[in-house]
C-alpha cells in the first residue's frame, strides 16, 4: 500500500486516467493538475492548479509519456490552460521528491540535473517497454490494414530494428502469415532473428531488401529509410514508422515517390490508453512501493 505518499500528476492523456484509479487503490495521496474537463470521484484525489505550493506537497510527480517540450510545456488532454514546469516550480520540490515520465527532453533532465532531483523514464525500462510493445503491435497492423488493399498473409514486411518492439512486431506479422525480414546491428541478434525464424539482414543491404518489400515497418529513430532506400520500394509498399519524432524516413521523398509513409509514435495511448496506463500504473506502484520499504522518503 502507498498510505501516506503523496503523489502529483501533471497533464497526460487517457493513460494517466488509469495511473490516477490504481494510485487511488493503493490509498495514495492523490493531487492532479491539468484535468479541469475531467469529472474525478475517486477517494484521496484532489485537484490542484500549477503553483509551488502544489509542488512542494510532493513525494513523486508523474509527467506525461514526453514530460515536457523544449520549453518547459506540459500537454494535458484534459485541460485548456497552460501547464509549463519552470525551474521555480521545480525549486519548490521536496530534496527526496523523484520525478517519472516516459521519455525527458533535455530541458527536463537539466532542470532536474540542476537541482538535483531524481528522474526516471520509464520507458526505458525493458519491463515497460515490452509490455507497450503489444498495443505498439496491434495498432501498426490496424493502420497497416487500412492503409493497403493486399492481406498481411503471403506479404512480405520489414521490420527495421530488433529491438523490444522489433521482436514484437516482427513475431506478430510472422503470426499472421507474413514472410518477416528483419534488420539488425550485432551479430547476436542476427543469429536470435534468424532462430526466431525471421530472415535476418544488416543495414548494407536495405536498398537491396526493399526491392521486395510490401510492408515496412520502421522502430528506429535515425534516418534509415533514405531516399536511396526508398527509391527501391514497390510502388504499393507502405512504410509506418514507429520510431519517435522525426522518426526514420524521408517523408519528403516518399510523398515526391508517391509511396505512402506514415508516423507514429506513441500508439499505445492512442489504441489502447487503458492497457497502457495500467502498465505504468503498476510500474510506478510497484516502484513508490519498493522505496517506501527502503525508507527513500520521509513517512
Amino acid at each position: 500500500m502507498l498510505t501516506g505518499t503523496r503523489v502529483t500528476i501533471i497533464g497526460g492523456d487517457a493513460r494517466q486516467l488509469e495511473v490516477i484509479r490504481r494510485l487511488s487503490e493503493m490509498d495514495a495521496a492523490v493531487q492532479i493538475i491539468g484535468f479541469d474537463n475531467w469529472e474525478c470521484r475517486l477517494s484521496g484525489v484532489r485537484q490542484a492548479e500549477l503553483t509551488a505550493e502544489a509542488i512542494s506537497r510532493s513525494d513523486a510527480i508523474l509527467l506525461p509519456a514526453v514530460g515536457t517540450d523544449d520549453t518547459g510545456r506540459i500537454d494535458s488532454l484534459f485541460s485548456a490552460k497552460p501547464l509549463v514546469l519552470t525551474e521555480e516550480l521545480i525549486s519548490a520540490a521536496p530534496a527526496h521528491v523523484h520525478i517519472f515520465t516516459g521519455m525527458a527532453k533535455p530541458y527536463l533532465r537539466k532542470l532536474c540535473e540542476l537541482h538535483s532531483i531524481r528522474l526516471t523514464e520509464l520507458f526505458d525500462r525493458d519491463d515497460v517497454a515490452i509490455l507497450n510493445s503489444i498495443p505498439t503491435a496491434e495498432g501498426a497492423l490496424m493502420i497497416a490494414v487500412q492503409n493497403t488493399d493486399f492481406t498481411i498473409h503471403g506479404s512480405r514486411s520489414l521490420v527495421l530494428g530488433f529491438g523490444r518492439t522489433g521482436i514484437t512486431m516482427a513475431r506478430v506479422l510472422q503470426g499472421l502469415g507474413s514472410k518477416v525480414a528483419v534488420m539488425v546491428r550485432k551479430p547476436e541478434h542476427y543469429a536470435r532473428a534468424y532462430e526466431m525464424g525471421f530472415y535476418p539482414f544488416y543495414p548494407n543491404s536495405l536498398a537491396d531488401e526493399a526491392i521486395q518489400a510490401d510492408l515496412i515497418f520502421n522502430t528506429i529513430p535515425s534516418l534509415v529509410l533514405t531516399a536511396n532506400v526508398i527509391a527501391k520500394l514497390p510502388a504499393h509498399a507502405f512504410i509506418l514508422d514507429l520510431a519517435s519524432k522525426p522518426g526514420g524516413t524521408d517523408f519528403r521523398y516518399a510523398e515526391k515517390r508517391g509511396i505512402k509513409a506514415m508516423l507514429a509514435p506513441g500508439l499505445p495511448g492512442i489504441v489502447a490508453p487503458r492497457t497502457a496506463g495500467k502498465i505504468i500504473g503498476e510500474t510506478l506502484s510497484q516502484l513508490l512501493t519498493e522505496e517506501q520499504g527502503n525508507g527513500r522518503r520521509p513517512t
